[in-house]
């Protein structure tokens, strides 16, 4: 193989590998972090104190963990009533409310 036959495909595989890239990063920019919606076991991470990461929320709703949701949804998404009868809704701050005791 050449010498000009092996840059171009060289090239070739490094322009492969970072368009490849490319969709990732565009659709993490399209997401944010919804605080309060994930079931127990489900978050994506930030679980507050005394859980690590991703899978470690402990309560339905838990208002200190979160998971990814497209942007612009987190406050639109359909979750059931609080005990009270009080709407429950996404935010993007973390909340005070659903903590484990």
């Amino acid at each position: 193989m050449s010498t000009s036959l092996k840059a171009v495909a060289i090239a070739s595989a490094v322009t492969a590998a970072v368009t490849a890239q490319l969709p990732t990063q565009a659709t993490a920019a399209s997401k944010e972090k919804c605080y309060g919606i994930s079931l127990a076991g489900e978050n994506d991470c930030a679980a507050g104190p005394g859980t690590t990461c991703a899978g470690t929320s402990v309560t339905d709703y838990q208002g200190n963990a979160w998971t990814l949701v497209d942007t612009g949804t987190c406050e639109t998404i359909d979750l059931p009533k609080m005990a009270d009868g009080t709407p429950r809704v996404g935010s993007l701050e973390v909340l005070s409310r659903d903590l484990p005791a």
